[in-house]
């Protein structure tokens, strides 16, 4: 076997893994984003690509509807208009009879009803052909618009039983809940959506833009040599260590407009006009985030940049001092280069985890003031879960996925070019 082919066995568990856990999930949130997919609708509740016909429904109106119009024949003047709204239900019953594909379920489904048993969701859902909907929907149309004309010239004596149920009708059959790219539309132009994008990428360029800054200082500090550098390097890890949810509701009681700490003390040095302000208002909520996400995170980008810093070897610092570089010319040449690879890294993952940050916004401030810290994730949680709107809640984690996509591209392309370029030459 060629050394080629070995590699690519090799290779192809891990290929498989990616794609089970990484492509996989996408694959069906995009599949679903094409359906307008609503739980709280019985009729959207599925994916349906055909006409469907709820028999179930359908049999429980069908025949009461035709008993009241009989019944109401008997006293109204209009019984020639109202034999021929029974004569148009009647026609359309003896269409779905005659449908091969649908006798057998529909004889099923009205046994079951006839000797009050219960019925089956899977079984009262039945496949129609595109013209018989067509037709059901025409006959639905046509009995609700007669029926209304009919209660108008004349008072019907079960006018609200007739009516409602005749409304009921037109709903038995189910259209394809097929919208193709109608969600992906819907969210590009709107406003809330684009709110939210640009609460994302603010949180992100901003905090990981902090946690980079300060995590690189505190890295420099504990890679030097000094008694009790074990300890403090075991301390900055402790905020990281705290979990998101534990860590964000602690700083909720922090902010707290009458007895957190913090926002007394933010308070007293003018951050804040007044406490009461720190969680209330479009920019105090969101340096509100930002300041809790820099905390906890900011020991995790120190100890990636640590971890480079530790590879780079002290020979090259004191060939330099010997030379005469100071300590900024030492940063600038020697150790900004050679921790390049480091910096990427601790970017391209913090940039990725900040972009998608969740529960940190939704358990501090929920997305609140005003949607001012609500983010691309939290949208997309509401959207699918409080509004159980799957369809277009997979639209929004596709373009969650879009974006983080075009983010590493843009990191590896202008961080990564040199480290790449290396590799290829060798």
């Amino acid at each position: 076997m060629s050394e080629k082919k070995i590699g690519y066995l090799l290779v192809a568990p891990s290929l498989l893994l990616i794609f089970v856990i990484a492509i996989w999930p996408v694959m069906q949130s995009f599949y679903f984003s094409l359906f307008d997919l609503k739980l709280n609708d019985p009729t959207r509740s599925e994916v349906h690509l055909s006409h469907n016909i709820d028999l179930d429904r359908y049999l429980n109106n069908y025949p009461f509807l035709v008993g009241a119009i009989d019944s109401e024949m008997k006293t109204s003047s209009e019984k020639n208009q109202l034999q021929e709204v029974k004569t148009e239900l009647e026609d359309m019953d003896k269409k779905l009879q005659n449908d091969s594909a649908l006798k057998e379920k529909y004889q099923s489904v009205n046994d079951k009803l006839m000797n009050f048993e219960q019925v089956g969701n899977k079984e009262s859902i039945a496949k129609i052909d595109n013209s018989i909907a067509e037709d059901f929907g025409k006959t639905g149309e046509s009995i609700n618009k007669k029926l209304k004309s009919i209660s108008k010239e004349t008072k019907l004596t079960q006018e609200k039983k007739i009516l409602g149920l005749a409304a009921g009708y037109k709903e038995v059959v189910q259209q394809p809940n097929f919208v193709g790219f109608q969600h992906y539309k819907d969210d590009l132009t709107n406003s809330r959506m684009w709110k939210a994008m640009g609460n994302t990428l603010t949180f992100t360029v901003v905090s990981v833009v902090l946690e980079f800054v300060i995590g690189l200082a505190i890295a420099l500090l504990i890679n030097k040599a000094f008694v009790g550098r074990g300890l403090i390097r075991a301390s900055i890890l402790i905020p990281w260590a705290i979990p998101t949810a534990v860590s964000a509701m602690m700083w909720k009681f922090l902010y707290d407009g009458q007895n957190g700490i913090i926002a007394k003390l933010f308070s007293s040095i003018g951050i804040v006009d007044k406490m009461e302000n720190l969680l209330v208002t479009d920019t105090g909520a969101m340096f509100s985030v930002i300041f809790a996400d820099v905390w906890k995170t900011t020991p995790y980008m120190s100890l990636l940049l640590l971890a480079g810093l530790q590879t780079i070897p002290s020979s090259l610092y004191e060939a330099a001092a010997i030379d005469g570089a100071g300590k900024w010319r030492q940063f600038v040449s020697i150790t900004l280069p050679l921790l390049k690879s480091s910096i990427l890294v601790a970017l391209l993952f913090r940039t990725l985890d900040a972009f998608r940050v969740f529960d940190l916004v939704y358990v501090l401030t929920g997305g609140g003031p005003a949607n001012s810290t609500e983010t691309i994730s939290i949208l997309a949680y509401k959207v699918m879960f409080s509004q159980t709107n799957f369809g277009n809640g997979s639209a929004l984690s596709v373009i969650v996925f879009i974006c983080v996509a075009v983010i590493s591209m843009i990191y590896i392309k202008f961080l990564g070019k040199d480290l790449l370029g290396e590799g290829s030459g060798r």
